[in-house]
């Protein structure tokens, strides 16, 4: 027995096949189209006066998406101003208080030196009528020994005890040397 392979088979049933295939292919289109009646004049009426107003609808909707979008652009630039004037205002008030702070301090420190100076001044002022007493003081402490030594009692320093002695020698050595001339020593 003979085998045949079976694609050889196939392909020749296939080839068997086609002339019916394209018989009822051909005989279903032409039933079809005669079946099918041509469009009236009314249905094309309706069909365009939808088209068309699918095309004012389109129209409309689309203008309305560019007014919107012109809105949100006009809204957007008047707060991005808004938002630019308010900075600006924040640092002009900033900067008026800065300065406000920099005149307080330059005042503050006007004051402190004045402060300052007339403390310096009274200082000296306390420094030199201290002198002046100091000085007045001496004077009269020197009146009062020289008076006491010329006065006509031999006995004037004889009942001194040694402390007033020897502060009393203290004082004349001062006079002879100055009052620097201890100041290391004691």
């Amino acid at each position: 027995m003979k085998h045949y392979s079976t694609s050889g088979l196939a392909a020749a049933i296939f080839v068997l096949m086609l002339p019916v295939t394209a018989i009822c292919a051909d005989a279903v289109p032409h039933k079809a189209a005669t079946e099918v009646a041509p469009p009236a004049a009314e249905d094309l009426s309706s069909v365009s006066q939808r088209i068309r107003a699918t095309a004012d609808q389109m129209r409309s909707d689309l203008k309305a998406a560019r007014a919107r979008l012109e809105a949100q652009k006009a809204k957007d630039e008047a707060e991005r101003k808004h938002k630019a004037e308010q900075a600006r205002q924040q640092a002009i008030q900033e900067a008026a208080a800065q300065q406000a702070a920099l005149k307080e301090a330059k005042h503050r420190q006007a004051q402190e030196a004045a402060a300052q100076a007339q403390a310096r001044r009274e200082a000296a002022l306390r420094a030199e009528q201290a002198a002046r007493e100091r000085q007045a003081a001496k004077v009269r402490a020197d009146k009062a020994l020289m008076e006491a030594r010329n006065s006509a009692e031999p006995k004037a320093f004889a009942d001194e005890s040694k402390k007033e002695k020897a502060a009393r020698a203290l004082m004349e050595a001062r006079k002879s040397a100055g009052p620097k001339a201890f100041a290391d020593g004691l």
